[in-house]
């Protein structure tokens, strides 16, 4: 008896594993698949690893720590995800499985699509064009701050400035930095901060030493998916981000997070931590720079009074040995020098005040000049206009004189035979009186 034709070939386990994963991998892959996490659980290497299911079906996942790293949110059990990988069979279990390269929650991909549009649209019209930019003040006066009360981020902004430059006053416009609310509110505390500046709204600083002017912006919150975060693409926001006149720093999310509004901003930064330091010089840099222009006015001053001392030793060998005269200038030179150092540092002080006051009157002064001179010149203008005799002569008139030049008002002027010169608006006619 023969062997028979439809007896199937004999495989070892191995082999068939591997031929099940070329033809999975020659069929399926890459694949893209949606479902529900469920039995997640992270590695000490960085490999994940978990199910993802629905109501008919469940398939084994790994993702390796390079993927996962990629990922940005924290997966959890009973979240909606979509994944792309690669499905195979593990032969060391002959388990079905898929090798997950990339996760992001279900409906990301309609988002991201979204902000790519809006992104490509307002790029358009120049919204994000670097020539927009404005520089971010080094030593603000006031700083004001965007972001909700709730948010992490407050907290992370108000310890860095506190810790940097508890002197500078923060003005918080507190809103909801996610939610169906959340691009409202936000233009509504930005609108808030910007209208600070006008003089209706002339606002003092508690130490009273004048109105306090909000020099920078930081709009922040902390990091989150694409829809926690989605508020800050907002059309609205982001235009209002782009018109505002005073400079706006997003610290929105993680280092590898983007919003529309980090593209419109003055300044992006990477967290809000960050946004706070890009404002706030350290103290003690300030400190130090204060103090080496202390030295600098301390020096400048003491070789004054030393070239002046020096002068006062010259004068002083010139004059009469008698010791009680000498004695008696010797003190009041000694008396000249403390006035004079003292006098001299006074100096310095009231030439810088004034220095500063000058400087900031010096532009409005020289306005009000140009204006007033303008409009002098304007109006002498008109007058010298209504004054040229060329005016009188366009309507008819002439202008007669005789032969030496001189004017004929009258009628008595003239005499028979003389020769006059006629002045009209085009040129002269000479006639002869009969």
């Amino acid at each position: 008896m023969g062997r028979l034709d439809s007896e199937p070939r004999v495989w070892t386990v191995g082999a068939l594993c591997l031929a099940i994963a070329d033809t999975l991998n020659a069929r399926f892959n890459p694949v893209a698949v949606r479902g529900e996490i469920s039995g997640f659980s992270r590695a000490a290497s960085g490999h994940c690893y978990f199910n993802l299911k629905d109501e008919s079906g469940q398939i084994r996942c790994a993702m390796f720590k390079r993927a996962a790293f990629a990922v940005g949110f924290m997966p959890r059990d009973g979240e909606l995800v979509e994944v792309r990988g690669k499905v195979g069979v593990y032969e060391a279990r002959g388990d079905l499985q898929l090798i997950v390269e990339s996760m992001q929650k279900a409906g990301q991909g309609d988002l991201f699509a979204q902000f790519l549009k809006l992104k490509a649209s307002l790029e358009a019209e120049g919204l994000f064009d670097v020539s927009r930019k404005r520089d971010i003040p080094a030593r603000p006066r006031a700083i004001g701050l965007v972001t909700s009360l709730g948010a992490a981020a407050l907290h992370d902004v108000v310890s860095a400035l506190q810790r940097r430059v508890p002197h500078i006053p923060v003005i918080l416009a507190p809103a909801a930095v996610q939610g169906a609310n959340a691009p409202r509110e936000l233009c509504n505390s930005l609108k808030s901060l910007v209208s600070w500046q006008g003089a209706d709204l002339e606002r003092w600083s508690p130490q009273g030493q004048g109105p306090l002017v909000i020099d920078v912006i930081l709009m922040v919150r902390g990091g989150g998916s694409m829809e926690d975060l989605w508020a800050f693409n907002d059309e609205a926001l982001v235009r209002a981000v782009a018109a505002s006149p005073v400079p706006i720093i997003s610290g929105v999310g993680h280092e590898t997070d983007f919003t529309l509004t980090d593209f419109a901003a003055d300044l992006r930064a990477p967290t809000p931590t960050a946004a706070a330091e890009l404002v706030a010089a350290d103290r003690a840099l300030t400190l130090s720079d204060l103090g080496a222009i202390d030295m600098g006015l301390v020096n400048a001053l003491n070789a004054t009074l030393d070239r002046l001392s020096q002068r006062l030793d010259w004068i002083a060998s010139r004059l009469g040995r008698p010791s009680g005269r000498l004695s008696d200038q010797k003190a009041k030179l000694g008396h000249f020098e403390q006035a004079l150092h003292f006098g001299m540092k006074t100096q310095v002080q009231l030439q810088q005040q004034r220095l500063r006051n000058v400087a900031d009157k010096l532009p409005r002064s020289l306005q009000k000049i140009r204006e007033g001179q303008s409009l002098y010149l304007e109006h002498m203008a008109t007058r010298l206009g209504l004054l040229d005799p060329h005016l009188v002569l366009e309507r008819g008139y002439a202008w007669l004189t005789d032969e030496s030049g001189m004017a004929l008002n009258q009628a008595k002027d003239f005499q028979a035979k003389q020769h006059v010169t006629a002045t009209l608006a085009d040129g002269q006619v000479q006639l002869v009186v009969r």
